[in-house]
């Protein structure tokens, strides 16, 4: 299973997006009744920051998977709540709904590739996530994929558990897991990571 990405085009991807983050499962992205036009003018705002980008991932057949979003923590909330390192990258993660039946690994294999992809990027050493501190499914793919956490902190949208991964430990748990894809049997249901800062 791979997948590639590509950039949102906030009009374009409106109405998909809207479909993702107003679903039950996604309450802890924090759009659950967000409008079409709620979310051309979120994605718009993101797309438009320079240090912010919202990029979908798409399968093997075409069709848009998931919804992740990098940025740069220094010019976000997370700047006044912890010392931001050179090389540091966030990160937030929405799969998609499954259209079938669950797929044991997929978020895991997902969360594999979007890592991949940030560890590719040039002068990255460290991905920062703070999702909702309530988020249990999200901590236990973290941890799996090599996320340490550092606590809870509090941001103006939630109670979020800080966690970082660095490449060395996003490696090691790679091949602990089975490389060069990652193996779960249980986080098949679709998961979320944080939500837009």
């Amino acid at each position: 299973m791979s997948f590639t990405f590509r950039c949102v085009d906030a009009a374009a991807d409106a109405p998909l997006l809207h479909s993702w983050v107003t679903q039950p499962y996604a309450s802890f992205w924090g759009m659950l009744s967000s409008t079409v036009d709620g979310v051309v003018e979120e994605y718009s705002k993101i797309q438009a920051t320079g240090h912010h980008h919202a990029l979908l991932g798409i399968n093997d057949d075409g069709v848009p998977a998931f919804l992740m979003e990098e940025y740069l923590p220094a010019a976000s909330p997370l700047a006044a709540i912890y010392a931001v390192q050179e090389g540091d990258i966030g990160m937030h993660l929405l799969v998609a709904p499954p259209s079938g039946d669950p797929q044991p690994g997929y978020t895991a294999a997902v969360m594999d590739a979007v890592l991949e992809r940030l560890f590719e990027k040039p002068g990255v050493e460290r991905v920062v996530v703070e999702p909702d501190a309530r988020n249990s499914k999200i901590h236990v793919l973290n941890e799996r994929l090599g996320f340490q956490p550092a606590g809870v902190v509090t941001l103006p949208d939630k109670e979020a558990l800080l966690s970082f991964c660095t490449r060395q430990d996003y490696l090691a748990a790679r091949a602990a897991l089975g490389h060069p894809r990652v193996h779960s049997h249980d986080l098949s249901t679709p998961i979320l990571q944080g939500a837009s800062l």
